[in-house]
């Protein structure tokens, strides 16, 4: 049993005088996941290498997974750590590991010393060598290949000495609350999820506004959505999730406005109640899954006229992408199954037969002037009334 895990970083390594900030987030980030598994873990940063200590029986299947979901970990090593005890003593729980960690023996390794300690007695090349010879030594199956190995023996000679082989992939990314906060505008569709998942990845912090419009939406679609916030919540951290029951709103805007201007219009409110809570939270931006073309909602002239309500900027990170690429996303972060589930939203209740594609700001403007000083009314209380779920 591995008791400790090497956690590599890639892009925070650039980060000069500022580095040390996005190392903290990482270490928070990976105790705060730790620490919702069985088991105990002392996360720590020393020198560049951030490292999860196992103090005392864990499930390892069970800590992989908690890491593979903290945004800024490119890869995770479960990796045996010794004390310095020379030479010899190292040799030996090297080949230990590999007695313990490969019962085949047929395969062909390479030695890669790092001597970050450069008080150690033998320099990388030498240790190389050494270990490779004990190895060949203790080991009749194993050769050596320094072009293509099977097997790469990790050895870090630091305060302690590291010894890994393995690297296990990690979500990438940086470290979740190094770039400000954004409300996701959450559907139960597949592409807002994907949308927040991804902006969280920039180490952004993600909360949610969902709109219910019941009875046209039932419970279950609710539900949906609530299942869907906790999936992006086990990437991004907890999130707090902000129902608003939009049914008067919708109606209303059905009975006053052109219909095939319904979309735009119910769009550019949902876009005001995002942001009311946004500022709410001191968030920085708004997130939506939006693709340009996808449906008429996101042609570049309606985003335009949904943009134009917003004084905060509205990020859309699923842009350019066609279908199949969100879908393969969401199928690698588990959130497509949910998001298939036949309940429908707010957004496919009351869409028009011929909405318009190429709206013009001023006639939508003009229309809205119909709902005149009754929608101020209806958005007072729906933003009064929302329901406030804490996930994560």
């Amino acid at each position: 049993m591995f008791k400790s895990f090497l956690i590599k970083y890639a892009e925070i390594g650039v980060k000069g005088k500022n580095r040390y900030l996005f190392e903290n987030a990482l270490v928070d980030n990976a105790k705060r996941a730790l620490d919702k598994i069985d088991g105990n873990f002392k996360v720590t940063k020393e020198n560049g290498r951030i490292y999860a200590i196992a103090e005392g029986d864990y499930d390892f299947d069970e800590a992989v997974d908690a890491l593979q979901h903290v945004f800024g970990i490119v890869g995770i090593c479960p990796m045996v750590q010794i004390e310095d005890n020379g030479f010899d003593d190292l040799a030996e729980q090297v080949i230990k590991y590999i007695d313990e960690t490969y019962p085949d023996k047929n395969f062909t390794f390479k030695v890669m010393a790092r001597r970050a300690r450069k008080n150690y007695p033998m320099d990388s090349m030498k240790i190389n060598a050494e270990l490779g010879g004990r190895i060949l030594d203790a080991f009749e199956g194993v050769k050596v290949d320094v072009h293509n190995p099977d097997v790469e023996i990790n050895v870090e000679i630091r305060n302690h000495i590291n010894i890994y082989s393995k690297i296990i992939l990690g979500p990438g990314g940086m470290p979740v609350g190094t770039a400000g906060k954004a409300m996701l505008l959450l559907s139960g569709g597949i592409d807002s999820p994907v949308a927040g998942w991804m902006t969280a990845k920039r180490g952004v912090v993600v909360d949610a506004v969902y709109f219910h419009a019941p009875p046209y939406t039932s419970e279950r679609a609710k539900q949906k959505v609530v299942d869907l916030a906790k999936l992006v919540s086990k990437y991004s951290g907890p999130m707090r999730l902000y129902v608003v029951n939009f049914t008067e709103i919708q109606m209303y805007i059905y009975d006053k406005c052109p219909h095939d201007e319904l979309t735009i219009i119910m769009r550019r409110y949902m876009m005001k109640i995002a942001e009311y809570f946004a500022n709410r939270e001191k968030a920085q931006g708004l997130i939506t899954g939006e693709s340009i073309g996808q449906v008429a909602s996101q042609t570049m002239q309606s985003l335009a006229a949904t943009n134009e309500v917003c004084t905060m900027p509205v990020f859309r990170p699923v842009i350019a992408f066609d279908k199949q690429e969100i879908v393969d996303i969401s199928l690698k972060i588990g959130t497509y199954e949910t998001s298939i589930l036949p309940y429908e939203d707010c957004c496919t209740t009351f869409v028009a037969k011929h909405p318009v594609t190429k709206p013009n700001i001023n006639v939508i403007k003009n229309s809205e002037k119909h709902l005149a000083e009754e929608i101020d009314r209806m958005f007072e209380d729906a933003v009064n009334t929302a329901e406030v779920i804490e996930i994560g």
